[in-house]
C-alpha cells in the first residue's frame, strides 16, 4: 500500500497507460480521480477499481481548456497529493506532413494540457506542504525518429517543463519527474496498425516490436509500476529527472 490515503489526479486514465496506472494506484490504497474526454472507458476503469475494493472517482475533462480543468479541480473533495499528466494526442508525419492544424492540435492537448493540469492543482499541494507532479513525456524528448516532428516538438517541452517546475518548487516540497517510454502495446497502437496494415497487422506488430532491442514492445502494467515507485515516498530523494522505459531503445539501438 505505497500510496495509501494519497489523492492521485491521472489525465487520461480512461485506456492504455492511463488506465493500468489508475488500477495500480489504486490497488497501493490511493483515490484514484480520473479525468479525461473517454466517458466510457474511464466509468469502466473507475467500476473495475470499484469492485475490487478500490476508490475511483471520474471527471468529464477536456485538459486543453482551462474552463473544464478549473471544473475538474473544483470537484476535488481536498487538494491532490499526486497528478500524473498522462493525457496525450499522437501525430505521425515530418515537417511537410504537419499542418497548422496538426501543430496546434497536439500543443493544445500535449503541452498546454500540462499547464492547465499543473496550475489548477499547485496551489493545493503548496498549502499541503507538498507533492508529486509526473508527467507522461517519451524517448523521443531525447532523441529523433523519424516522421515525429510535431510529436516529438511536445515531448520535448514536456521534459523541459519537468526541470522547470521541479527547480520552481523544491522549496514547496514538490517533486516533478516525467517517464519517457518507448514504443508500447496500448489500444493507439492497435489501432494504427488497424488502418495503415489492414491484413498485416501481426506481421507489422512483430516488425515494430523487433525495434525495441530487448525484443518486444512495453507493457501499460510496466510503466504504470514505474510511476507508481516515483509517486510513492520510496522516490523521495527523487526530483527533477526523466526516466527512459524503453527496452534498451535510446543506448542500446543496434
Amino acid at each position: 500500500m505505497k500510496l495509501e490515503g494519497k489523492q492521485a489526479i491521472i489525465t487520461g486514465g480512461g485506456s492504455g497507460i492511463g488506465a493500468a496506472m489508475a488500477k495500480r494506484f489504486a490497488a497501493e490504497g490511493a483515490h484514484v480521480v480520473i479525468w479525461d474526454l473517454d466517458e466510457k472507458g474511464s466509468r469502466a476503469v473507475m467500476g473495475e477499481i470499484q469492485s475490487s475494493g478500490g476508490i475511483a472517482s471520474f471527471h468529464l475533462c477536456d485538459v486543453g481548456s482551462t474552463e473544464s480543468v478549473r471544473g475538474a479541480a473544483n470537484g476535488l473533495e481536498r487538494p491532490a497529493d499526486i497528478l500524473i499528466n498522462n493525457a496525450g494526442i499522437s501525430h505521425i508525419g515530418n515537417l511537410e506532413e504537419t499542418s497548422e492544424e496538426d501543430l496546434d492540435r497536439l500543443y493544445r492537448v500535449n503541452i498546454k494540457g500540462i499547464w492547465t493540469c499543473s496550475r489548477a492543482v499547485i496551489a493545493g499541494m503548496k498549502e499541503n506542504g507538498g507533492g508529486v507532479i509526473l508527467n507522461m513525456a517519451s524517448i523521443v524528448s531525447h532523441m529523433g525518429i523519424p516522421d515525429r516532428f510535431a510529436y516529438s516538438m511536445t515531448k520535448g517541452a514536456v521534459l523541459t517543463m519537468t526541470y522547470s517546475m521541479a527547480v520552481d518548487y523544491l522549496d514547496d516540497g514538490i517533486r516533478c519527474n516525467c517517464i519517457a517510454p518507448a514504443r508500447v502495446h496500448t489500444p493507439f497502437v492497435d489501432d494504427y496498425l488497424a488502418k495503415h496494415y489492414p491484413g498485416r497487422e501481426k506481421e507489422m506488430y512483430d516488425t515494430l516490436s523487433k525495434t525495441q532491442p530487448i525484443g518486444r514492445m512495453g507493457q501499460p502494467e510496466e510503466i504504470a509500476g514505474l510511476a507508481t515507485y516515483l509517486c510513492s515516498d520510496e522516490a523521495a530523494f527523487i526530483t527533477g529527472a526523466s526516466y527512459p522505459i524503453d527496452g534498451g531503445f535510446l543506448n542500446l539501438k543496434r
